[in-house]
């Protein structure tokens, strides 16, 4: 998962993406715990409806795990 946020650079990528690769929620909230992510929620307007989603971004811890 860190390589996917890795990825996604500075924006980082919503919740939702991640799942879609197939990330657990558990595995999301572990990554956050342990400082390797953080998630925050932020507005999205999709035609009339507006949405929260939680968009997450890797932390330089994280970027420290991957380098080794």
């Amino acid at each position: 998962m860190l390589e996917v946020l890795a990825e996604a650079g500075l924006r980082g990528c919503t919740g939702a993406t991640l799942l879609a690769h197939g990330f657990s929620i558990d595995r999301l909230a572990d990554l956050i715990r342990d400082g390797l992510a953080t998630a925050h929620r932020e507005p999205l307007k999709a035609g009339e409806r507006q949405f929260d989603v939680a968009r997450v971004r890797i932390t330089d811890a994280g970027w420290k795990a991957i380098e080794g």
